[in-house]
């Protein structure tokens, strides 16, 4: 009876125990002491109540957008990351319920825009991003970069051809500036366009570029090969030539569809060049007020790892107490809480300065470098404060994590943003290597 027992176990052991291929356990299930964020925790990090900073029509714009985001994006979040790309079915239908409710931020006037205050925009971008960072980059690069610049440096007949359809999301932009050699260094972009009759051909390779597979019209950067200039073109989806393709492996805005572009000999007709954009420097009136916005993006995840920080510390229970009530924790929480309403005055501080226009490339970069910063060292606090749930996408703080990462890069990283701030107050530009010395002789 032994070595018949024994045999069995032998022939059975190499197989997969049935439960194997369950399903994983709904999370309220399987850790019934904590809510997840599907069900988003109500905001509690307006500890400074910077509401009464707003106007009646700001605080309506943040009440409409975070009720957006709380009953839309926030109960399938967690699971668009792991899905992601969703059918095209799907993906419509989702889209269609939520740019209904989030259309009315975009930050230009006339064109069938809404005209908001950079201040309206800037905490609707904030509420998006404090449930989901990857919408509100979508909505950077659609309104902030790619329609910016066509309401900054096109003609008004593009404006007029544009801009309206843009506004209604009817159609989505791309903005394309950085190449795969050239990423803080895009002044010297390769991307090469050449005169020929009645247009322009464009040859070379974009990267990183938000959008890009999906993109209806994408705002092309490059290099006027008489001029040695760089110059702005519009490029229609589907031009002969031109292919864009989803970037794979990335670990942070996992929803968001970062893509390559290759551009072999596409032609862009006269009248979708872009006049306004006759250098580099053409791009940095658009640059400064995308980067304002990405600031926003970094306040808003803050936001919400405090929030969710805030509530599961009340909830999750250790040694007989919630971890709520031990002193470490609330003095990370307190730090935590500190940072999101210096980041948000700061921020707050940037669109006010803009408004006015007082607004400099160096304000927009210490703001957008700084605030990235302290929304590092904020979601890091979160994630400890979590334990093994922070690395679980069920309790957002692990998302966030991931997310910021991105974030705290795109637009201009922490030290380059530091150099454009350190080139304004000093005079003097750093940005390259001093020209190697002679070696002494000592």
């Amino acid at each position: 009876m032994n070595t018949w027992k024994s045999k069995n176990y032998e022939t059975d052991k190499s197989a997969k125990p049935s439960y194997f291929n369950l399903p994983p356990l709904d999370v309220s299930v399987a850790f019934p002491q904590a809510t997840p964020a599907s069900t988003f925790p109500p905001c509690a990090s307006d500890y400074y109540q910077f509401d009464d900073l707003l106007s009646l029509e700001e605080q309506a714009i943040r009440k409409k957008v975070r009720e957006c985001m709380e009953k839309e994006v926030a109960p399938v979040m967690a699971e668009l990351i792991c899905i992601f790309p969703l059918s095209i079915g799907r993906r419509q239908s989702f889209h269609s319920k939520l740019f209904q409710n989030l259309v009315l931020f975009i930050l230009l006037v006339g064109y069938g825009c809404p005209g908001l205050s950079l201040t309206g925009s800037a905490i609707a971008i904030a509420e998006v991003a404090r449930v989901d960072a990857s919408i509100s980059t979508f909505f950077l690069v659609h309104s902030s970069l790619a329609m910016l610049t066509i309401a900054l440096c096109g003609s008004e007949e593009q404006k007029q051809k544009y801009l309206p359809s843009l506004a209604q999301l009817k159609t989505i932009a791309c903005w394309a500036l950085t190449e795969p050699d050239y990423g803080s260094d895009a002044n010297s972009l390769k991307t090469i366009a050449t005169k020929v009759e009645g247009g322009w051909i464009l040859e070379g390779q974009k990267r990183w570029i938000g959008n890009s597979t999906f993109a209806d019209v994408l705002v092309i950067f490059s290099r006027n090969s008489t001029t040695n200039q760089i110059n702005g073109y519009i490029v229609k989806k589907d031009s002969p030539g031109l292919t864009a393709t989803k970037m794979a492996n990335k670990i942070g805005l996992r929803i968001v569809q970062n893509g390559d572009i290759l551009l072999k000999k596409v032609f862009v007709p006269d009248e979708d060049r872009l006049p306004g954009v006759n250098s580099f420097q053409d791009t940095s009136k658009v640059l400064a007020v995308s980067r304002v916005i990405v600031a926003w993006q970094s306040v808003g995840i803050s936001m919400g790892v405090y929030d969710m920080c805030h509530r599961y510390l009340k909830e999750r229970k250790q040694f007989g107490a919630p971890l709520a009530a031990f002193q470490i924790n609330q003095q990370k929480l307190a730090r935590m809480l500190g940072n999101v309403q210096a980041m948000t005055l700061v921020g707050w501080r940037l669109c006010k300065l803009y408004e006015k226009g007082k607004m400099t490339p160096g304000h927009a970069s210490l703001g957008k470098s700084w605030i990235s910063l302290k929304a590092r060292e904020t979601v890091a606090l979160g994630r400890e404060l979590l334990g093994g749930n922070g690395i679980l996408a069920d309790f957002l703080v692990a998302k966030a994590f991931c997310d910021l990462e991105p974030i705290y890069t795109f637009e201009g990283t922490y030290d380059i943003n530091s150099l454009v701030t350190g080139r304004e107050i000093t005079g003097f530009a750093s940005f390259k290597p001093a020209p190697m010395s002679q070696r002494s002789r000592l």
